[in-house]
């Protein structure tokens, strides 16, 4: 690793620009700091929005650079996805009886599902799936206008599959 130079910085999806903690250090690896940042916006336009990590790994000798992007945690695609900025009900809430957030469709949920697959410990899109839907369970949200729990008994009876694919 002694030839590679590993840069992380955490960036607005999609439209990340060249700031003054990031454009120092590119600029003394003489690297195209342009084409590293138009890299990074294609790699993050899908969270466009967020906060994204991403690791921008340089080839000290060749110049070469490679990105790899991190995904934002669950909670927070969840809430991008139903257009949410807090995934909390106030006391005023409660008590004119709002009981949740937002109502995910089982597509969003397997969208989600997707872009974090790789970085959950599931061992299909299935598991995946269950896996944000156990999120959501901690946020006052609702999955198929019913609660988490009831939709993770329904996949596991199968009438999911169709969409898990």
């Amino acid at each position: 690793m002694a030839d590679k130079e590993i840069i992380d910085a955490l960036v607005d999806g999609g439209k990340a620009t060249p700031g003054a903690a990031l454009a120092p250090r590119l600029s003394q690896m003489k690297v195209n700091i342009q084409d590293v940042f138009k890299k990074i916006n294609d790699k993050t336009k899908e969270f466009s929005g967020m906060k994204v990590p991403v690791k921008i790994i340089i080839d000290k000798k060749t110049k070469e650079v490679e990105i790899t992007v991190g995904t934002p945690p669950t909670a927070s695609l969840i809430k991008k996805e139903l257009g949410v900025e807090t995934a909390k009900i106030t006391e005023e809430e409660k008590t004119a009886g709002k009981t949740n957030v937002g109502n995910l469709n089982f597509d969003q949920v397997v969208k989600i599902a997707k872009m974090k697959q790789e970085n959950l410990y599931a061992k299909d899109l299935k598991a995946a799936v269950k896996q944000v839907i156990g999120t959501a369970a901690s946020m006052p949200i609702l999955v198929e206008n019913k609660k988490p729990k009831e939709v993770i008994k329904d996949i596991e009876e199968g009438k999911f599959d169709s969409q898990i694919k």
